[in-house]
Order: structure tokens, then sequence, then C-alpha cells
């Protein structure tokens, strides 16, 4: 039965097609026709179900009022960003380089085998961070180096440095890890410069997903950074590229891994290989995990401690973001994670010790709250406080203080969480620093699924919140940019190789 219709790309020679999307035996597909290329047919998710409960968290629209480039194309044939884009951009990325320490069977991010070398300027990325905190209204909060590896430039540190003085709040570098090992000291001199996270390529807890993957085994390398680190008080956020028989059945050890390293890991976002860019589209349907397929991974490999029920897609958290900033003065949220409800999904969960030899026990978020009614019952306070009628905001907080425990299972809540007090802290005063003890003793587990010319959906694009910034002044959604515009921006920008 057809869901919808919308506009996708030829995986053969990249021309925007009409698409339709549609159910069929349990799955959601979506099917094209290419005048050259032919029919393709491919899996959008493989849980019907799935899709239908996670389709009900619509995004709101906030669009930006300072487009980068004229609508005078059908999407997405002219990305920068246009007047169709119908939210703002949450976080910024900018290649530093195409350069790597790495040879990957899986990659072809290095200079030597594109044959040039693509590495703005200074000026030119500190011009891009400007682009993207220019945005009206709203401006860019978050920034990641990628690239290539970001690491092997010199002057990563004060990139690190000038990200900061362009006004970015959250800064991150993408790196596969190898410098961060190797030089002890790198690390101190990032945390120093500003940067808040590291986005650590982390693919398995034993050498085998690497040697596949990244041609030999990186485990101690990996090992190494988190800890050198974790010496600094670095954040890391391990981000695992799963690939159907090669990494799909270690979801639950990198999970208990990062748990292991909760000192400094903070969460673990698992991304199913796109293929798109750089990476061989030889096998697509036979590799292809979706982000059903992976909650389904997670609740096997926890013994169902992990339900897929326990997981939603980001857009559900915009009632949280709405309130806080109605409680602030706000008319609404500044930033917020509006994404496509189809895009990504993520839980917190929280590991309970057993003494002696017994099994940790892992305890989604969704055990002790009922998050549904929270959400709802943040709804109905946002609408009032918008209302703004004499004394609203004051009966909305006694609300907030006398419901907000009737949505809490204290029986079922981990020991020594007083997640009551922690969200009155956080809502009523205002107390950011609460959150503190809400993410020492939780792991934010997510999953971020990219689209390619095979699965590209049109709606997802509009309402990307994850952009790239480009040395021409443009400002490219993801999955455009991967699945589209990558080797042109590259090769405008490129160099010879010496």
């Amino acid at each position: 039965m057809k869901i919808k219709n919308t506009k996708s790309l030829c995986p053969e020679c990249g021309k925007p097609l009409d698409a339709e999307v549609y159910d069929e035996d349990g799955k959601v597909l979506i099917k094209k026709t290419c005048d050259e290329h032919g029919e393709f047919i491919n899996t959008y998710w493989s849980d019907e179900e799935l899709y239908g409960r996670v389709g009900k968290y619509v995004p709101s629209i906030t669009g930006v009022d300072n487009p980068s480039v004229e609508d005078s194309a059908p999407c997405p044939s002219n990305c920068g960003l246009c007047s169709k884009h119908e939210t703002s951009t949450v976080l910024g990325l900018i290649d530093v380089t195409n350069r790597c320490n790495l040879r990957c069977p899986v990659c072809f991010a290095n200079a030597a085998a594109a044959g040039y070398l693509y590495e703005p300027t200074q000026n030119e990325i500190r011009q891009m961070l400007r682009n993207l905190r220019d945005l009206k209204p709203y401006p860019c909060p978050a920034i990641q180096y990628a690239g290539g590896e970001p690491t092997v430039r010199k002057d990563i540190v004060e990139l690190v440095k000038m990200a900061k003085e362009e006004g970015f709040t959250h800064v991150q570098i993408a790196t596969n890890g190898i410098r961060l090992a190797k030089r002890e000291n790198l690390a101190k001199e990032l945390k120093e410069a500003g940067l808040n996270t590291v986005y650590l390529a982390f693919d398995g807890v034993t050498p085998e997903p690497y040697i596949n993957n990244r041609g030999r085994n990186l485990l101690p390398d990996k090992i190494q950074a988190i800890e050198n680190c974790r010496k600094v008080g670095l954040g890391v956020v391990l981000v695992p590229t799963l690939v159907k028989g090669v990494n799909d059945h270690q979801v639950g050890e990198i999970i208990k891994f990062a748990f292991d390293h909760s000192e400094n890991i903070y969460g673990v976002n698992f991304q199913p290989v796109s293929f798109a860019g750089r990476t061989p589209a030889d096998h697509v349907e036979e590799q292809r995990i979706t982000i059903p397929d992976f909650v389904n991974i997670i609740e096997e490999e926890t013994d169902g401690e992990v339900p897929s029920s326990s997981f939603y897609p980001p857009s559900s958290v915009e009632p949280i973001a709405e309130f806080i900033s109605l409680l602030g003065g706000e008319s609404s949220a500044k930033v917020t994670l509006n994404c496509h409800e189809h895009c990504g999904i993520a839980t917190y969960v929280f590991r309970e010790r057993t003494e002696g030899n017994g099994k940790d026990k892992l305890i989604p978020i969704t055990d002790f709250i009922d998050v549904d009614d929270l959400f709802e019952k943040l709804k109905e306070y946002n609408e009032k406080l918008k209302a703004g009628k004499f004394g609203s905001r004051k009966r909305v907080l006694a609300g907030l203080t006398g419901n907000l425990p009737k949505l809490i299972h204290p029986s079922r809540t981990p020991k020594d969480l007083d997640i009551t007090k922690i969200l009155l802290n956080v809502f009523v005063k205002g107390d950011y620093d609460a959150l503190g003890d809400f993410s020492k003793d939780s792991m934010l587990i997510s999953c971020m699924h990219f689209m390619d010319p095979f699965n590209f959906d049109e709606d997802r694009v509009k309402k990307c919140v994850i952009h790239y910034a480009t040395p021409d002044g443009r400002i490219i959604p993801f999955c455009t940019f991967n699945s589209m515009y990558r080797p042109d921006v590259e090769q405008d920008f490129a160099k010879p190789l010496k």
C-alpha cells in the first residue's frame, strides 16, 4: 500500500526521480524508475509497525531567513540552503582535509586515492564558520571538523580555538583516533583549545571488524586514544559504522565497553553504513541495516532489557526544548532537534551493577518514566505559557511540580538516582548542572541512518539539521552532500598533489 510520494535519486546517474514509498510484507520500501537505468526497489525501513509509531513525532518547521542560494531548481538540485529547507542547522560540519593516515578498504578519503588535495585554508575555514554563525534567526551552535582525518592537519588545535572564537558553544572532531593514541599531549592541547567531544570511529571490541573495514587491527589504538582523553577529562562518543555480517553481532559488547569506560565515554552513536560518497555500493540490500534492524539487534543482544519500544526519534524531545525556552522568556526553542522523524532514534540507558559475579542490569529511561505522558503534559504546559495569561508561569510550575512525580515509577528507577529531583531542578529551577547527575549514570544509545541514492527521500532532506559548510559559501544538507555534491566541491577547490 502506498504511504507517500516523494523525490529520490537514480543510484547510477544521480538524476532526481519521482519515487513512491510503500509498505509490503511488513516492510517499507522505496521505488523509482530511471529512463536510462531502469527500476530500483530498495528497503527504506525494515519494519512497517515501527515506521508508523515513529511517524507520530512530526517535527516543527524552523527555516532560515537568509538562505544562501536561490530556490531556482527542483529539490535537491540546488542545495545551499534554499528557502525550501524546513530546518535550521543544529550541527555544522567542515571537512578540513581529504588526507588520511589510514588506507581503509571501504573508503577513499585520502588524497592519494583521489588524485588531488582538498584542504581549505584557515581563512576559508573561518569564513565557513562565520557563514554557519550568520544563519538567521538561529546561528548554528555546534561544529564538527571532519575529513579525511582532521588530526593530520598540524593546525587542528588552532582550528578548534578558531571555532570557539567564532561563538560555537560545542566543538567536536570526527577522528579515527590514531594521532590521539600516538601523541599523548594532543588530547590535552585540544581540550585546552576548547574541544568538547571526540567523535571516535569505533567498529568493535575485537580485531576482526577493523581488519575488515580498516585493513588492520586498530583496537589497541582506539583504547589508547580513549585513555589519553580520559586523563585530561575530554569526552568521547563512540561511532560504530554498522555493516551486516561484519560487526552487527557486536552491538551489545560495544555498549558494554562504553559503560566500562563511562568516566569519559558519554554515548554510542551507531551509524548503519550509507552507500554513498566514498563507500562501495556492491552489496546494498544484503549489507543494509535500517533503524528497525538496529533496535531489534539491541533488544536481542541485551536479552530484552532494552526493547525496541524504549527508543524514540530525536524530534520527540521538542516539547522539552520548547518548555525550557518558554520558561526562560523565549517565544519558542531557539535550536531544537527537529530533524525528520525517520532520520534517527535514541534512548538513555542506565546500568545497575550487581554484587559479586552477578550480571549487571541495563535499565532504559522508559522503564521508570512515562515518556509519552511527559511529552503530552509538556505540550499542554507550552500552550498555556504561549497564551501568556497573567500568572500562567507560576501555575504551570506548580502543575509540573505536582504532576511530575506521578509520571515516575520509583520502584523501577535505578538505585541512588533521584530522577524526580533532577528533572525538577532542570525544569523548575533552571539548574542545568543537575543534568550532570543524570548523565554520569547513563549512556545515550543512538542510531543515525544517513541516506544514500538508493533510499534517498526528499522529505527527509528538507528536514535535515546536520549541514556541511563549503568554501563557496553554501550550506548543504548532510545526505545531499554525500550523495550528490561532495566530488564537485572537493574538485572545485582541490590542489594538485606535490
